[in-house]
């Protein structure tokens, strides 16, 4: 496995990045409708654009296993494609993170258990709540934080 800072976000690569978002969508967030998933994958490809710095985890075919977006210091997004979860990508991918990028807050689903689970493992400690998804969806996200930061 290898981890790369990406500089340059091409068709091709936002295109992988949106076939294991949605793959691990589709295998983790059990809350969210077919129609949820299809309006939110409306905007995806410019959240994959937009985010300030990324990180991909590429098995040694090239094939992508997973990917963190990373804004000031915020993880903004971390998905594996399902195949590769429980393999420790998750683990590199914030580890990586927090010691290259400074990270220290994230938001999750709070319906997201395992999500949850996985950052309460790795030392993040829920520091806040909100009722709706940065969009203004009905799906409650709890804030989290390393405690030391």
């Amino acid at each position: 496995m290898e981890i790369d800072y990406v500089d340059e976000r091409t068709d091709e690569l936002l295109a992988e990045m949106f076939a294991v978002w949605e793959a691990s969508v589709r295998a983790t967030h059990d809350f969210l409708a077919e129609a949820d998933i299809v309006r939110i994958a409306g905007y995806v490809p410019d959240a994959f654009r937009q985010v300030e710095s990324l990180i991909i985890v590429r098995n040694d075919n090239g094939e992508l296993l997973g990917f963190c977006g990373i804004s000031g210091q915020e993880v903004e997004m971390l998905f594996i494609a399902p195949p590769a979860r429980g393999l420790g990508i998750g683990k590199r991918l914030l580890r990586t993170a927090v010691e290259d990028f400074g990270i220290c807050m994230l938001d999750v689903n709070e319906q997201n258990s395992q999500a949850r689970g996985f950052y309460e493992h790795e030392g993040f400690v829920i520091t806040g709540r909100s009722e709706t998804d940065g969009m203004g969806d009905p799906f409650p996200i709890l804030h989290m934080k390393l405690p030391s930061a």
